[in-house]
């Protein structure tokens, strides 16, 4: 199997996850952290700079109160035994580092919505200028359903974008990508690199890459495709075992790496694809499909032949074509016009908005500059 070389970094998000933090359930334990704080540290004495980002609240809570795993747990349950062990899970870090650690807890909210996204920013910047570890968590202590991440690998790709990270280390319980279960697949073979990643990459995990997220080598993956979009080279490492963060620390790659896009989405259009939900969808003919992917044309009224969904303007929405049934998704990006407008004027030339609406706010449904085209 050839070699691969860690590639060189200067910020990192390093990723761990509840089974590491708490691998017992019997709440935090150091058992596999001490391996990572040493990762940690040694890096930042080298003059790099380092974001944890943490699972283990909820772990945390139910040990504190005698309880065993966490079973199925409703809302309130978790945010109350996540508000129980986020105190405990931050003490338990900072008793591994002698250096300031400061508590960061992100809604999806604060991702979706720009301005709150630049806040989120910014916070890890200034804390990073002031030498101190930024330790981020989900607040499940408030979120909803519908405002949750949902898992940490996901939310990990997303803190490595805003803090304009280089590299994304998910430490996990597995030794890197194979080519199949190893649990069912003794002769499965762990992927040294992924230049790219692909539906046969997706294929290796799961067929439902574009649902929900499960957990597992699922959100591992999705996590890699959000950072590795932006230009964030994506590391998964066995953080079960010491020696391989070890050796991540001298520069060389015991798990599997994601390789950076060759040509990374700018900064606006990655939020727009990975953190703004589509709250539509909008099918479009041929031609149109034809000149947004090849043309770096707007989106005009008289491509669009049927809408979807109830949004509003400035809401993103999905663009795709329909061919025997089956739906391709072409964009995504920013409509100018309510779902009822569009209705209306679907189909038309853009120059006949103004007479079928009071008000014509622009002559294209979404401009060049608010989408995003499929590769």
């Amino acid at each position: 199997m050839a070699t691969v070389a860690l590639p060189d970094w200067t910020r990192a998000v390093v990723k761990v996850g509840s089974a590491l933090v708490a691998p017992d359930d019997r709440g935090c334990s150091t058992t596999h952290l001490l391996p990572i704080a040493r990762f940690v540290i040694q890096s930042r004495r080298q003059g790099k700079e380092v974001i944890l980002v943490s699972s283990g609240a909820v772990a945390a809570g139910l040990a504190e109160q005698g309880r065993g795993g966490p079973g199925t747990l409703s809302i309130p349950e978790r945010q109350a035994l996540a508000a129980l062990g986020q105190p405990l899970l931050m003490a338990h870090w900072r008793r591994l580092f002698d250096v300031p650690c400061a508590q960061v807890l992100l809604t999806y909210d604060d991702l979706q919505r720009r301005a709150r996204f630049v806040n989120a920013k910014n916070t890890i910047a200034e804390l990073l200028d002031r030498d101190t570890l930024p330790i981020v968590n989900e607040n499940d202590t408030v979120a909803t359903e519908e405002l949750r991440v949902g898992d940490n690998d996901n939310l990990a790709a997303y803190v490595a974008v805003l803090a304009e990270a280089d590299l994304l280390v998910i430490c996990s319980d597995v030794d890197g990508l194979y080519t199949a279960d190893p649990h069912d697949t003794p002769d499965a073979e762990r992927l040294p690199a992924v230049d790219a990643i692909t539906d046969e990459i997706y294929d290796m995990v799961g067929p439902s890459h574009r649902k929900v997220a499960t957990g597992g080598m699922q959100t591992k993956v999705e996590a890699a495709e959000k950072a590795t979009d932006r230009g964030i080279d994506t590391v998964l490492v066995n953080g079960t075992k010491g020696g391989h963060l070890d050796a991540l620390g001298r520069g060389e790659m015991p798990g599997t790496l994601f390789r950076q896009a060759e040509q990374p989405l700018p900064a606006r259009k990655h939020w727009m694809l990975h953190a703004l939900p589509s709250a539509g969808r909008l099918t479009v003919d041929a031609g149109a499909a034809d000149a947004l992917r090849h043309e770096g044309a707007s989106l005009l009224p008289s491509g669009i032949v049927a809408v979807e969904g109830r949004f509003a303007r400035g809401d993103a929405v999905e663009i795709a074509v329909e061919k025997g049934g089956n739906w391709t998704r072409v964009a995504k990006g920013i409509t100018q016009y309510g779902a009822a407008d569009l209705e209306r004027i679907q189909g038309r030339q853009s120059h006949a908005i103004a007479e079928v609406l009071d008000e014509a706010p622009a002559d294209y449904v979404v401009h060049r500059d608010d989408l995003v085209v499929e590769a």
